[in-house]
């Protein structure tokens, strides 16, 4: 009988680095529609038990699509759980990257449940995927043809192509993306997340799609991360008032949304948020630190696997 296959995918912006245990092989493909078809025709009857994909920000959507249109058992792993897997066993520094061998080995000792999509909404993955690969195909040749085209008004007609296949291009990602993230591989931490009153479909998702580090760092880092860490402009013994800025500006705003609901509906934050106004600070200052705490306690939650609970 052959021996049991675990796989884990380490998705950077351009290829994807894969390692297959229990023999060891390591490989590496583009992220891009011949690399994921490549990818997919070469797991496929290796009798893999489980293929696992880091949630890296947004980049593995695809990725996880096109292995689960393939019918191959994919599961999106949390990248704290992998870090903090990795450090048990003294592999990894809590600052170094993961590779795709950790997160193999993690799958292969964890074994996640694995809760394929029905097989009609896999098919449709199938689809999307194939459909996404050949637009860009097309976007590309258009590119080429603009490059050689000598008359304005060829060129106008090639731009104007261009820019409804990048319509196109960005409407199938969304849909890609609604269909993946509305499984059960990402289920279990957008439920988690809307635990906290406040925190809806919108803003979880956004989080784990946009900062895949939550979890991972201390309440400092993961508010400058979204740029909530205030900072004061200050030159000699003069000091201005303090800002916020930077960061990642989808992150924050999802937060302000989050914040002012929650300063309503949540009872701790509620709280939190009157006491700072009945202080004397402005309602603007006050929705800041009730976006700061939010993100802090949700970054709590992803890292403690544990639901919201008022103190």
């Amino acid at each position: 009988m052959m021996d049991a296959q675990f796989v884990g995918i380490d998705v950077s912006k351009d290829r994807l680095d894969v390692h297959v245990l229990p023999k060891g092989e390591a490989f590496a493909v583009a992220r891009n529609g011949e690399g994921l078809a490549a990818l997919n025709d070469r797991l496929v009857g290796l009798g893999v038990v489980s293929v696992a994909v880091e949630a890296t920000g947004g980049f593995e959507t695809v990725v996880a699509a096109s292995l689960a249109g393939a019918g191959l058992p994919v599961v999106v792993v949390n990248p704290a759980q992998v870090r903090a897997f990795a450090q048990a066993l003294g592999k990894r520094a809590k600052s170094d990257p993961i590779d795709a061998a950790v997160v193999a080995r993690f799958v292969e000792a964890t074994r996640p449940e694995i809760r394929p999509l029905p097989d009609e909404q896999t098919q449709a993955l199938a689809d999307l995927v194939a459909r996404r690969r050949q637009i860009v195909q097309m976007i590309a040749a258009e590119h080429q043809r603009e490059k050689r085209a000598m008359i304005k008004r060829v060129k106008r007609s090639i731009q104007r192509l261009v820019l409804a296949l990048e319509k196109e291009l960005a409407e199938l990602d969304k849909t890609i993306d609604d269909m993946v993230r509305g499984s059960p591989a990402w289920r279990r931490n957008e439920d988690l997340l809307r635990t906290v009153p406040g925190v809806g479909p919108i803003i979880a998702r956004t989080l784990l799609a946009e900062m895949p580090e939550l979890g991972t760092l201390d309440r400092r880092e993961i508010a400058a991360l979204a740029g909530l860490a205030p900072w004061t402009r200050q030159s000699g013994k003069w000091k201005g008032k303090s800002f916020i800025g930077g960061g990642r500006s989808s992150v924050r705003t999802v937060l302000f949304t989050g914040a002012m609901a929650a300063a309503r509906f949540n009872p701790a934050l509620k709280a939190f948020h009157q006491k700072l106004v009945d202080a004397g600070k402005p309602k603007i200052v006050a929705t800041i630190a009730v976006a700061r705490k939010l993100l802090t306690i949700l970054n709590a939650i992803i890292r403690d696997q544990k639901p919201w609970k008022p103190a």
